[in-house]
């Protein structure tokens, strides 16, 4: 039986060896300025992986005794971590892998206060510089390889999935893994875990070389879909609309899988670029896939898009049901139209530079009872602009499920009142609604109390 670890210290490799004494004070500080409060949030979530739970608010209560600091010796920098779950210890030594992500948390947190949020140079205000942004913590986190062709496929999906699904996951994972892909989810349990850990015996049949298990997340998600411990290649971006840019930017094919409010945040999102004038001869290919079981979640996830975004939003998705192959070959297939669509227009193969988003996709949006209640849900208005209000409303629904900011919102003031249109409030009521019946809600969903109210 492994003894008690109650303190352990240890020491990051790398660049992070050198960090500065003002570094390491940024991370220490508890203040509502330094960066302790999200280190300690990101660092007890990595930590916990594998347990089950996604509540980013329950976990930090959970291990209320848990802390974790920086401090810098002669020889570099020290992690000081007091009272960490026990399961990321094996034989009193840190999980190696639990020990690369944690050192992933501690570059990104740094980077992204020093190089983009604080120095001034990045007016985030401004749709270029975002990007700018988005680009420069991918690029630090070596996330960007350049002279490879495109291969990256970006897998979405619920965290909270029926065995069935998982199983699937893993096998289009697998046949990914045989076409000598690469992967890149948002790095959680479920489907984001499926199709790495099928992909792991598909490449190792190839006997392919240096595969890539991408893992993008940002800190008010992270306990939620803490990184699994696949994941080769962690980066957290400062907040959820850059880790969604950052999937578009970087992969070269999506493939959705069933999930829940987040899932369909993320569809809605990639609609809005899809549907976006200036995107209409961009190839990015989409991919809606699941077993015979999930036919009907589909349905409904059509359904909705069709009643709210029209016909032509539709004619970007291929579902392919119970075909694990037929979606890779057709995956594969799609990465030679995208090569051939960066070398024609001399764009890189690693960033997607010619990709239009607007400003409203990129700014930040705090799910807040009066910004919620103010989204314009109504058809007055271009379907990208209304597929980027629609992705805000869900990406609320998600804060007040698991996100800790999210969770004590709704506690101190109740749900979140959602209005608009009575057609899509309508259709919204019914897919969350078939999403609560099919447990897709939370990990633990077996009394879920919904966060959001529909107003019709």
């Amino acid at each position: 039986m492994n003894a008690y670890i109650e303190k352990v210290t240890i020491r990051p490799e790398g660049s992070l060896q050198i960090l500065s004494a003002q570094e390491a004070e940024q991370l220490s500080d508890t203040s509502a300025g330094g960066l302790n409060a999200i280190l300690r949030q990101c660092a007890l979530a990595v930590l916990n992986t594998g347990a089950r739970g996604d509540s980013a608010h329950a976990l930090l209560q959970e291990h209320g005794e848990f802390t974790i600091q920086a401090i810098v010796k002669g020889r570099g920098v020290q992690l000081i971590i007091e009272n960490p779950p026990q399961h990321a210890f094996v034989d009193g030594e840190m999980i190696e892998g639990l020990k690369e992500h944690l050192f992933a948390v501690v570059r990104d947190l740094i980077y992204s206060r020093n190089e983009i949020l604080d120095l001034g140079q990045l007016d985030l205000t401004r749709s270029e510089h975002i990007t700018n942004a988005v680009f420069l913590v991918a690029r630090n986190a070596q996330l960007l390889r350049p002279n490879i062709l495109p291969n990256v496929v970006v897998c979405w999906g619920g965290h909270s999935i029926p065995l069935e699904e998982y199983h699937y996951c893993k096998h289009l994972g697998y046949e990914l893994g045989l076409r000598n892909l690469d992967i890149c989810t948002g790095c959680g349990p479920g489907a984001m875990k499926g199709p790495m850990k099928g992909a792991v015996l598909g490449h190792g049949k190839q006997r392919y070389p240096n595969a890539r298990y991408i893992g993008l997340s940002e800190p008010g998600i992270i306990a939620a879909e803490a990184p699994n411990a696949i994941v080769n290649e962690l980066c957290i971006m400062p907040d959820i609309e850059k880790r969604l840019e950052a999937f578009v930017r970087i992969g070269h094919a999506i493939v959705v899988f069933p999930g829940g409010a987040g899932t369909m945040e993320e569809i809605l999102y990639v609609l809005s670029l899809k549907l976006h004038p200036k995107n209409a001869d961009m190839p990015l290919p989409i991919f809606l896939s699941g077993p015979e079981s999930s036919r009907a979640y589909f349905d409904s996830v059509l359904d909705f898009i069709e009643i709210t975004l029209g016909k032509a939003a539709c004619e970007h998705l291929q579902i392919l049901v119970n075909e694990p192959e037929k979606v890779a070959s057709q995956v594969k297939a799609a990465m030679e139209t995208v090569r051939q669509d960066r070398k024609a227009s001399s764009d890189a193969y690693y960033f997607n530079w010619r990709l239009h988003l607007d400003a409203d996709l990129q700014m930040p949006f705090e799910p807040t009872h009066a910004n919620m209640a103010n989204l314009n849900l109504h058809k007055n208005q271009p379907a990208h602009q209304l597929a980027s209000q629609l992705r805000k409303a869900f990406s609320g629904i998600v804060a007040g499920n698991v996100k800790a900011d999210g969770v004590r919102e709704i506690e101190k003031h109740g749900p979140f009142e959602i209005h608009g249109d009575p057609e899509i409030m309508q259709a919204m009521d019914k897919l969350l609604e078939s999403f609560i019946a099919q447990k897709r809600m939370k990990i633990d969903a077996s009394n879920y109390n919904p966060c959001y109210k529909i107003i019709r």
